[in-house]
């Protein structure tokens, strides 16, 4: 599975990212973000793309995995 590693990013580097994963297909992805804030920001954006996703927080950064 690929990783959009965004940690120490600001935004809107980490939706960028993201959007750059969608277009190129790459099917189901995790966004590996600092802030909470930017976890809100990519799921909203994954939703707004028609994707649906999970969410969590591992090692004082948080996940959000973008399914196919």
């Amino acid at each position: 599975m690929k990783e959009v590693d965004a940690r120490g990013l600001s935004c809107p580097e980490p939706l960028m990212m993201t959007d750059e994963a969608i277009k190129e297909g790459a099917g189901e992805f995790t966004v590996l973000v600092t802030e909470p804030f930017q976890r809100t920001n990519v799921e909203k954006f994954a939703r707004s793309k028609g994707k649906t996703f999970t969410s969590g927080e591992k090692d004082g950064y948080y996940t959000v995995t973008v399914h196919a």
